[in-house]
């Protein structure tokens, strides 16, 4: 389905981890490969932009870490990044340029593209989220199914199988979720659709939408 690639999802040029979706369809292709892609990108960063702070752990000189932040390896924060107050970055976490991981959230095998914020009480897991995404306060991804078994994609033409057992989101570009919401296993979010807060959303959203609640989507004009 067209609109739930790479493509239609995501502008590479606002990632320092483009090469990674190089020969990729679906985004969630690379969530099995962050960890690796993460060590062999930091090894090559400039040194007089980025510090290896710790063991597969670079930060852009640029950035701002709260003392209170733990950074986990492999990770990688770019310039202008700002992680605040006890933010838990697990590893294998890309955080983007001017990108906000803010009070008590939680990365874990995670891309984060340029822009994005996930600021307050947010917990990001095997998710992808795309140039200036937002999760309002409380709003987290769930990554990993009751029962489970391998997550699929839910969308008008069927269901894709994903072959993976933790899959959380994938938000396109500009996508605005509201506070408190869930996003369940295998959600997708086409670019610049605003999820109203308290959301449980577990199926592919198209771009430029409003969703309200399940089966109630409707079309931004």
């Amino acid at each position: 389905m067209e609109q739930l690639t790479v493509q239609a999802l995501y502008n590479l040029d606002e990632t320092i981890a483009k090469d990674i979706f190089e020969g990729v369809t679906y985004p969630w292709e690379v969530l099995p490969k962050i960890s690796s892609f993460i060590v062999e990108l930091g090894n090559s960063l400039p040194e007089e932009e980025y510090e290896k702070v710790w063991e597969n752990v670079w930060v852009a000189k640029s950035a701002k870490v709260a003392p209170t932040a733990f950074i986990g390896g492999p990770a990688i924060i770019g310039k202008d990044a700002e992680v605040r107050h006890c933010a838990y970055i697990r590893g294998n976490a890309i955080v983007g340029e001017g990108a906000v991981v803010g009070n008590s959230t939680e990365l874990k095998n995670v891309i984060l593209f340029n822009k994005v914020q996930v600021p307050h009480y947010n917990y990001v897991g095997d998710s992808i989220l795309g140039y200036k995404a937002h999760m309002g306060a409380g709003s987290i991804t769930s990554n990993v199914k009751s029962d489970k078994t391998l997550t699929t994609v839910k969308t008008p033409e069927g269901a894709i199988e994903t072959g993976l057992k933790k899959f959380g989101a994938m938000l396109g570009d500009e996508v605005e979720v509201g506070c408190g919401s869930v996003l369940n296993p295998g959600t997708v979010v086409g670019k610049k659709t605003n999820i109203y807060p308290l959301s449980m959303v577990r199926e592919f959203v198209p771009a430029n939408s409003i969703y309200k609640k399940r089966g109630e989507v409707a079309e931004k004009y």
